[in-house]
């Protein structure tokens, strides 16, 4: 009997610490009225999806579709609450067989701590209860102190949708949109990509590439990473432009261009941004180099003369106005230990991780140069 007895006892204290949970009332604030970050654009279909509704007739069905996951958007607020946790209703329930849920449909809480450390608390598994209504209820953590109000951000879901989401917090606390000064909206990186940007295959949304630069630039970071359809449509640079307050675009679509589109479709979209927004920094990097490259002869040679058609265009460009232009030459994703990526292209949190440590330092050297 005495082997059962660990584990009884671990049951039994779980079980009433859900009972205390479930005695005590939650009340339910919608991220709506706190405040929400890294999004680029109001005039959207819904709340957390990505790009303007009137984009809808102008690009590709797929396009359309995909821009509807809420990847990169955050919410920001400061609660003496005792008790934090999230409910939320997803869009599709979907699932992929090389991400993780708690990634694809998952949320991230992470607490502000000191003067500039972020830290992860916890992320809510995304169990759906009623398969109709595609709900997620979690609670991330409990027994916190309630004496002074705390810093906190959650990360809504990378590769699904969010129709609404609720933060909970105990019945009697004080929960506010938190200081405007942490993660600044005063300096806004527009990131254009593909999967890989999007934050495929981060297993929790927290690990996405734009979130860990958002963190350690203090910015807000719009993730227009659309997976398979980061193709430099003229359409999506029309609209990037218009978010008035970017303080510089990151443009990241090399992975899903083939090397005619690299030669012929980035002069019209940099140049897009460039006369639209001559004042603002264009960063554009290199599509990665996957590990499978250094044996597979074909891709060997074909990668490369992607990036080379793209780093054409940038010279052209380079050549007209060498104003606000920068270029990063490609993220070698086997360059550690082999363990940068899920499948051979998208991420590992360790790819998202290399990722961030090799754009960090550039993207904070363009953006706050004295």
């Amino acid at each position: 009997m005495k082997r059962f007895l660990i584990p009884f006892l671990l049951f039994a204290t779980a079980a009433s610490a859900l009972a205390d949970d479930q005695e005590k009332p939650w009340k339910y604030v919608d991220a709506q009225d706190l405040r929400i970050i890294n999004k680029g654009w109001d005039n959207t279909l819904r709340d957390y999806t990505r790009i303007p509704a009137y984009l809808q007739d102008s690009v590709r069905p797929d396009l359309w579709e995909r821009q509807q996951c809420s990847t990169g958007i955050g919410v920001r607020f400061a609660t003496n609450s005792s008790r934090i946790g999230v409910k939320y209703e997803l869009l599709w329930n979907t699932h992929l067989i090389h991400m993780a849920d708690t990634g694809l449909k998952g949320t991230d809480l992470y607490v502000f701590e000191g003067d500039s450390v972020w830290r992860h608390v916890n992320t809510n598994r995304p169990y759906v209860n009623n398969k109709e209504e595609k709900i997620v209820e979690s609670t991330y953590v409990s027994n916190l102190d309630t004496a002074k109000m705390t810093e906190y951000m959650v990360y809504l879901p990378l590769y699904d949708g969010v129709n609404k989401l609720e933060i909970k917090v105990d019945s009697g606390a004080t929960i506010t949109t938190g200081r405007p000064d942490i993660i600044d909206a005063k300096t806004k990186i527009v990131a254009y990509g593909t999967s890989i940007l999007q934050g495929g295959c981060a297993s929790r949304t927290g690990m996405c590439a734009t979130n860990i630069i958002s963190r350690e630039l203090n910015c807000e970071v719009v993730n227009i990473g659309i997976s398979g359809e980061g193709k430099m449509d003229n359409c999506m640079a029309r609209a990037m432009a218009q978010i008035e307050d970017a303080d510089l675009f990151l443009i990241d679509p090399v992975p899903n261009c083939t090397e005619m589109m690299c030669d012929t479709l980035t002069y019209d979209f940099i140049n897009i941004l460039r006369k639209a927004r001559p004042d603002v920094p264009v960063v554009m990097l290199e599509g990665p180099i996957y590990p499978y490259a250094r044996y597979d002869s074909f891709f060997g040679k074909y990668l490369p003369a992607k990036n080379a058609a793209f780093r054409r265009n940038y010279e052209k460009l380079k050549a007209e106005n060498p104003d606000n232009l920068y270029y990063v030459e490609s993220i070698g994703l086997d360059g550690i230990e082999d363990d940068g990526t899920v499948d051979g292209i998208h991420l590992t949190d360790l790819g998202f991780r290399h990722y961030a440590d090799k754009m960090v330092p550039v993207l904070k050297e363009i953006l706050f140069k004295q």
